[in-house]
């Protein structure tokens, strides 16, 4: 299927043209289909780059090597900022990446991963398959071409790395910290300075003073890049991405001619690994974060309320805009604005009640 340009007038980005002379087509054979999974992550890279190979390997398994998912890792058939488009044209059959990375066709897609202050994991998977996230999610997919599946959760993120104490707003004025996406230009609006900046760079950045602070992942990745060791102040709660879901999508076409049985493959393989990955983070959170609070490596700080409220009022802001930023943004913003409002009715008596009664100090174990 050729993509359509949309309706809202917003521009498609152009696929690499060196990319189509050099990516396999796929292979067919009377007992064996191969389809090629391009990824937005090095091989190998722990939680994402070996989520798109387990993906793929589950697949492959599942069908008993009748559809066998050849994945490519960043970079090596397709550049990471051309993926959408390589697979939406038919150059690859699947890519296997986060939604925001593509909002220049509209910013619809950011739902679609995380936007702050928005949904939870486990309220962004209900949304999308019990709340109808998913078919305006095929809506947009059929305009360019792909149909997308979640395909994980790397849960909720921590507020950043501090060298100094954020005790009122004011706090934020002129700070100078690397927020990326959505959450950096909320960071904008209560007076901080968003600095975009290479994660290469981020060690000597704050080394010399450049930056005030950063926001990486969470407990596990932030551990393993070492920013406990450079930082002296570790916040929550992280407002930016409350729930980032990882996604993989695959050419319209390439899905319209596969049989009923590899279809049924794919949505099994894509919902188990959609709660494998957000088990694994969760995991390895919970271990990093302990080795940091038993080796007295990090000083959990807590945003105080008054400084979530006046985040939590830019981020609404700049939701909006972009919920509002073309037809089929509003469309999608109105299905997610009323699925949250729902939800926090339930998690305030389920989810977070539990919690906080958790919490109380009477004896367990």
């Amino acid at each position: 299927m050729k993509r359509r340009k949309f309706v809202i007038g917003a521009g498609v980005s152009a696929v690499a043209g060196a990319a189509s002379t050099t990516i396999p087509k796929p292979a067919f054979s009377a007992n064996q289909r191969e389809l090629s999974m391009v990824t937005s992550w090095p091989k190998n890279f722990p939680g994402l780059g070996t989520s798109a190979s387990r993906l793929g390997a589950r697949i492959t398994k599942m069908s008993g090597g009748t559809l066998k998912v050849n994945v490519y890792p960043r970079g090596s058939l397709v550049k990471s900022p051309d993926l959408f488009s390589a697979v939406a044209d038919g150059v690859a059959d699947m890519y296997h990446a986060i939604e925001h990375y593509w909002e220049g066709n509209t910013k619809a897609l950011n739902f679609f991963a995380s936007v702050p202050f928005g949904l939870t994991a486990t309220e962004q998977s209900a949304w999308i398959n019990f709340g109808g996230g998913q078919e305006l999610w095929d809506e947009i997919g059929k305009v360019f071409g792909v149909k997308p599946f979640l395909a994980g959760n790397t849960g909720v993120q921590m507020g950043g790395w501090f060298n100094k104490q954020i005790n009122t707003i004011d706090d934020l004025q002129g700070l100078r910290i690397r927020m990326p996406g959505f959450g950096g230009t909320v960071l904008k609006r209560v007076g901080a300075q968003s600095i975009t900046l290479p994660s290469s760079q981020i060690f000597d950045a704050i080394e010399t003073g450049k930056l005030d602070a950063t926001e990486w992942f969470g407990p596990w990745f932030d551990y393993e890049f070492g920013l406990h060791k450079i930082t002296k102040y570790y916040y929550y709660p992280g407002f930016q991405e409350p729930g980032t879901s990882l996604s993989s999508s695959i050419n319209l076409d390439v899905w319209g001619s596969l049989g009923r049985h590899h279809r049924e493959i794919i949505e099994t393989a894509m919902a188990a690994e959609n709660d494998l990955v957000l088990a694994e983070f969760n995991a390895r959170n919970i271990k990093a974060l302990n080795l940091m609070l038993t080796n007295n490596q990090v000083n959990l700080r807590r945003f105080p309320d008054d400084v979530m409220n006046a985040i939590g009022n830019a981020a609404g802001e700049v939701v909006s805009e972009a919920g509002n930023s073309d037809p089929m943004s509003r469309k999608v913003y109105r299905s997610f604005l009323k699925f949250r409002r729902q939800s926090i009715k339930w998690s305030k008596i389920s989810d977070q009640a539990y919690w906080n009664a958790r919490l109380l100090p009477f004896s367990y174990g």
